[in-house]
């Protein structure tokens, strides 16, 4: 069973940057799409916000309108991990992240997709964003 775990969170001023990570352990890695989601306070786990997904080596991510142009996702599949650069930060970004392997043969496409094409999730990292 694949483990995931983030890091990084924080609490940062409005326009600050954060810079998230993310390991993965127990699968092969380099097969895997992943993706980062936000949940904010309150509620519920199917209600997550899909951010960012990267596909496999690296050569195609999707974005939330929300956070296009502002956040940034990378992988380094060497050092099985994802990152999650975030930038020009705002309050209504305060939420739990969450770093999540796509189902096998899952790609990112158009968006980042619902929940239920990623299987692994980790407890989340939280950020906290004042205005």
């Amino acid at each position: 069973q694949a483990q995931v775990e983030e890091s990084g969170g924080g609490w940062v001023q409005a326009g600050g940057s954060l810079r998230l990570s993310c390991t993965v352990s127990n699968l092969n890695f380099d097969e895997y799409a992943l993706a980062w989601f936000r949940q904010y306070p309150g509620t519920k786990r199917a209600e997550r916000e899909g951010l960012a997904c990267i596909n496999r080596g690296g050569d195609s991510s999707t974005y939330a309108d929300s956070v296009k142009g502002r956040f940034t996702v990378s992988r380094d599949d060497n050092k099985s991990m994802l990152w999650l650069q975030m930038t020009d930060l705002k309050p209504e970004d305060t939420a739990m992240y969450y770093c999540a392997v796509a189902g096998w043969g899952i790609r990112c496409r158009t968006n980042v997709g619902p929940i239920t094409n990623f299987g692994a999730w980790g407890q989340g990292t939280q950020v906290t964003v004042s205005s």
